[in-house]
């Protein structure tokens, strides 16, 4: 019996290996044309093999579409980065500016007292503080090459600082008023009392020797009486919270909460003039005719 060979030649193979690789990429490729060309076949045969095709082409749509928004959010989050970044930069500038206009501010009304009331005082600026347990002191950025000297007067517009103890050739060093170890002499505004205002160790300061009869009460303003060297009359020293009295003493004492805070003081004026006008020279009351 003769035996048929189903043999297929090796061209036929390989021609048949490219047609199949041929439709397995226009299925990956590009299943919506294939899709259409096997449509317009008809029939049955044209259905069965669009229908695989539609499914690819779906799954290829889908694919696509998340690539899209995938890249599409890499894009935004890109962007959001650069904007948080440009945003915290605007935020530091915006920082600075506000920061530069409270000093101009500050600076500008410390200047404008300066020429109306004292204007041979020095502007200086704080650059140091020492809080410690011996003294309460701070540091200025100018010194005995400015003008300055101990025993010189340090104030703000709003009152006393302290005074300067001691100077090098570009800083000084204030002891402030709240340090026990100050005494500057002060007068209540409402009664004309005076009295020596010392610091006290629970950041306050003192005003004592009150005579007994005095009737200075709380909410009493106390100034610089001017008797000293340093300051002139009438710059506010405090504001005085409680009166103490004490049986058999000879005066009386007064609690007083400073009008300058020490810890917020930034710029200051030191007086360094030995010629200071009195109260009324300040204020524009016109001196007594002989």
């Amino acid at each position: 019996m003769r035996m048929v060979n189903f043999r297929v030649p090796y061209s036929a193979r390989r021609g048949a290996f490219f047609l199949v690789l041929i439709l397995v990429v226009g299925f990956l490729l590009l299943p919506g044309q294939l899709q259409s060309v096997f449509q317009e076949v008809g029939g049955p045969l044209g259905w069965m093999i669009s229908w695989p095709l539609r499914a690819v082409a779906g799954i290829q749509d889908r694919i696509a579409g998340a690539w899209g928004r995938y890249v599409a959010l890499q894009g935004v989050e890109e962007e959001n980065q650069q904007l948080r970044r440009e945003l915290d930069l605007l935020k530091e500038q915006n920082g600075q500016l506000r920061e530069a206009s409270v000093a101009t501010e500050r600076l500008s009304a410390l200047l404008e007292f300066k020429k109306q009331v004292l204007p041979t005082s020095v502007a200086a600026q704080v650059i140091g503080r020492d809080t410690g347990n011996w003294y309460k002191t701070i540091i200025l950025n100018k010194g005995a090459s400015d003008g300055l000297q101990s025993d010189q007067g340090v104030i703000t517009p709003a009152g006393v600082v302290g005074r300067v103890v001691k100077t090098t050739a570009s800083t000084a060093v204030v002891l402030l008023v709240t340090d026990p170890n100050n005494a500057i002499a002060g007068l209540i505004q409402r009664t004309r009392d005076e009295g020596i205002v010392e610091g006290t160790t629970q950041g306050q300061a003192r005003l004592k020797y009150i005579p007994l009869l005095s009737n200075a009460r709380p909410g009493d303003h106390v100034v610089t009486s001017g008797l000293v060297e340093g300051f002139p009359r009438g710059i506010p020293i405090g504001t005085i919270i409680r009166i103490d009295k004490e049986e058999e003493a000879l005066f009386q004492s007064a609690e007083i909460s400073p009008e300058v805070d020490p810890n917020r003081v930034e710029e200051v004026l030191v007086i360094r003039s030995a010629s200071i006008p009195t109260e009324g020279e300040r204020f524009g009351v016109p001196k007594p005719k002989p």
